[in-house]
């Protein structure tokens, strides 16, 4: 099935191995990740993830055929969104975040392709949606959490740096706010202040965004424990370049800070 010309949400291509079955779901962007997609995938069924969430993969246009459809479905997975539309991350994100609300999940858990995080810890952040919050935060920094192999400079970026930074916005205390291992209620996504289908978010703007606008909005938050382990030798799997990538990050989150990506500040640019 093919989705085109929604405002906010690039073209993409929909296959469903699956009913919808879970009430939450889980959102995996991916690019040519190759074996590390194949192993949390496996990982995933080895604890029966993909019976207590969908897994919906939204894949960035990869070309190293890990997203083969025999492969995916012996794996666990319940749709392949594939985006044909402009943009990065960011685009993915809305990608799959459109799909998961049309289907009717009530929460949507996010987390990376390249296998550095304990995809076996999603019951924490079902039992917190279930309790009633609305943005979960994955940390290996506190209680519980496991940092393990992490680069200095990028240990010393995220906690000196992006973690301030992002918690000054949000007005409360996160950790660990590189970490795209979180969860997001139906009701945060659809609050009429967040509006995630807009194109200003193309690349890491909405990950930035939706950190800090649920604590802005009152909504409940919170921090669950989780490992992310990378690789002892090897390149860093990260798509973040390491002078323009984290030069754009700083941008973003400043502009974030300003209030930038808000709804009310978007449309009055519109205007002028």
């Amino acid at each position: 099935m093919k989705y085109t010309n929604i405002q906010g949400v690039p073209d993409f291509d929909c296959k469903e191995y699956q009913v919808k079955k879970t009430k939450y779901c889980i959102c995996i962007p991916i690019i040519n990740e190759g074996e590390r997609i194949q192993n949390e995938l496996k990982t995933a069924k080895e604890y029966n993830i993909n019976e207590i969430a969908d897994i919906i993969i939204c894949d960035g246009g990869s070309t190293d055929n890990s997203t083969q459809d025999e492969k995916l479905i012996n794996l666990g997975v319940n749709t392949l969104l594939v985006k044909k539309g402009q943009g990065k991350q960011g685009a993915q994100l809305r990608m799959g975040l459109y799909y998961a609300l049309q289907r009717g999940y009530e929460g949507i858990i996010t987390i990376d392709g390249n296998n550095k995080d304990s995809i076996e810890d999603v019951p924490k952040f079902i039992e917190k949606l279930e309790e009633g919050y609305d943005f979960i935060q994955g940390s290996r920094f506190i209680k519980g959490g496991k940092a393990i192999n992490t680069p200095i400079i990028r240990l010393i970026s995220v906690r000196l740096i992006h973690a301030p930074i992002i918690s000054l916005t949000a007005k409360e205390h996160f950790t660990d706010t590189t970490n795209a291992y979180r969860a997001y209620s139906k009701k945060y996504l659809t609050h009429p202040e967040v509006q995630p289908f807009r194109d200003v978010f193309m690349g890491y703007e909405l990950l930035a965004f939706l950190s800090v606008k649920a604590s802005q909005l009152g909504m409940k938050t919170c921090e669950v424990p989780v490992r992310r382990q990378y690789p002892k030798i090897g390149k860093t799997p990260t798509k973040i370049s390491f002078f323009k990538g984290n030069a754009d990050l700083m941008r973003i989150l400043i502009r974030n800070m300003r209030g930038e990506y808000n709804v009310q500040e978007n449309n009055e640019s519109r205007k002028q």
